[in-house]
């Protein structure tokens, strides 16, 4: 699923202008007339953003279907928005309609609102302790991918050209087709299974299937009838928001994944071949080294995971995103004196980006699968797809006007926002690496009354 959004989120850069003469073709033949060029502009952007506010809608919907369908028929559900956004984007050049392509793109983003919050959840809860956040880094893994590949398609070398664009973004219907013919395979979470459901039998069986018939697999069950016993009825959402334990993840959760989407990436990855263009002739073969760059520190993280932990990944990226924010000032700042800094220009973005992707990339999408116990995931999961989607729903609006209006201090509302994300975080996170679900929902538990010994290994509250 990831694969898919990161591969709509890369494709539509390159081919920007094709497909705006497309655009403007298609009011020619109705009007007579072409279209004015603001009204062009505005069109387009409303093309591109679509996406972001379709998945700000669909993140709405990920309690519901999570709890009733189950995370793993879920995705499978949701997965059928991919494909029904795909071919209308497909038939938007048969049919001469561009409003069929930014319908396309609107269901296509319910779908990304939806299955962004729903794989990092399934992910999280039929993975081993120990192996827990590596495997949930493996989904932002295939979403950096996916903007590579779509960087690639995208070239007018490759399927960015005026025959062959609606082609280039209907492609994902390959990894979309794959995943209903592989994912029915993947047993349903067990945890889901016997803390939602109360079917102990289903559970037993979908876990020792994951696990294998080995003592570890019989002490993870014993540990979900713990948290079971734990756990109370289902959260709704006002009870979410009003219930003391709550409120310390939820906080955490609302820094992390602002700090990580208002710091400067997405405005990055969204506008790079624009950046590029004023300086370098090739500007869209540099875009494609932010796609690689982001592609191999992602797989950093992944290694980095088990072994450095979220809480010193995080302090390290969003540290090293506030230095990048601020160098990248100076540099704007003097560029115009000195024309030869802009290689350095180039070098400080990539190193943003490995920054992001070492870890508020990908763990800014599961940490809220880690902080909460199990009636409140689903809707944390929500609330983290609607901060993210939101968050680069407003980027993409504000960056051009912020940039004309600040010029090269744009970068030091990003450095600000990166330091708050880094003191809140040094502040208030614990460290969740090799913690249990209920090990970490006891130490929010104790906002709520509850004593608490401090334990080595983790930051407390206390």
């Amino acid at each position: 699923g990831s694969l898919q959004i990161g591969y709509h989120t890369g494709n539509v850069n390159a081919p920007a202008k094709i497909i705006e003469e497309f655009f403007n073709h298609t009011w020619r033949s109705r009007h007579n007339a072409s279209m004015p060029d603001h009204s062009l502009t505005l069109l387009w952007s409303l093309s591109v953003s679509i996406k972001d506010f379709g998945a700000l809608l669909g993140s709405v919907g990920v309690k519901y279907v999570a709890d009733c369908y189950g995370r793993r028929n879920s995705i499978l559900i949701v997965n059928g928005l991919s494909v029904v956004g795909a071919c209308m984007m497909f038939a938007s050049k048969a049919s001469e309609s561009f409003e069929v392509l930014i319908l396309g793109r609107l269901v296509f983003g319910l779908f990304c609102g939806l299955v962004m919050s729903l794989n990092p959840l399934y992910i999280q809860e039929v993975s081993p302790t120990s192996l827990r956040g590596a495997f949930a880094t493996l989904n932002q893994v295939s979403f950096a991918s996916g903007i590579l590949v779509g960087m690639v398609a995208g070239l007018d070398t490759v399927l960015g050209t005026e025959h062959y664009w609606a082609m280039m973004l209907s492609l994902s219907l390959i990894p979309a087709m794959a995943q209903y013919l592989v994912l029915p395979f993947c047993p349903e979470s067990p945890r889901y299974l016997l803390i939602n459901r109360g079917e102990e039998s289903r559970a037993e069986a979908a876990l020792l299937r994951l696990r294998g018939p080995t003592d570890k697999a019989y002490a993870e069950l014993e540990e979900m009838k713990e948290e079971a016993s734990h756990t109370q009825g289902g959260v709704t959402i006002r009870h979410f928001f009003q219930k003391r334990s709550y409120r310390k993840p939820i906080a955490l959760v609302l820094i992390i994944n602002l700090g990580s989407q208002l710091s400067g990436f997405n405005a990055i990855i969204n506008y790079s071949t624009k950046m590029f263009q004023a300086k370098f002739d090739q500007a869209k073969y540099l875009t494609l080294g932010v796609g690689a760059v982001n592609v191999t520190f992602t797989l950093v993280a992944f290694f980095l995971m088990e072994r450095a932990g979220r809480r010193r990944l995080l302090l390290t990226g969003f540290i090293s995103i506030a230095v990048c924010n601020l160098l990248m000032t100076i540099v704007d700042s003097v560029l115009h004196l000195v024309p030869e800094l802009r290689s350095l220009q180039v070098l400080l973005v990539f190193l943003l980006i490995s920054a992001y992707e070492l870890g508020p990339g990908p763990i800014s999408w599961f940490i809220a699968a880690e902080l909460f116990d199990q009636p409140g995931r689903p809707i944390a999961m929500a609330f983290t797809s609607m901060l993210n989607w939101g968050g680069k729903f407003v980027l993409a609006l504000l960056f051009p006007p912020l940039l004309k209006i600040c010029g090269a201090y744009v970068y030091l509302l990003f450095m600000v926002v990166a330091l708050t994300s880094f003191i809140f975080t040094w502040i208030r996170l614990p460290e969740t690496k090799g913690r249990t679900f209920d090990d970490i929902a006891e130490e929010f538990r104790g906002a709520e009354g509850i004593l608490l010994h401090h334990k080595a290994g983790f930051n407390t509250f206390n």
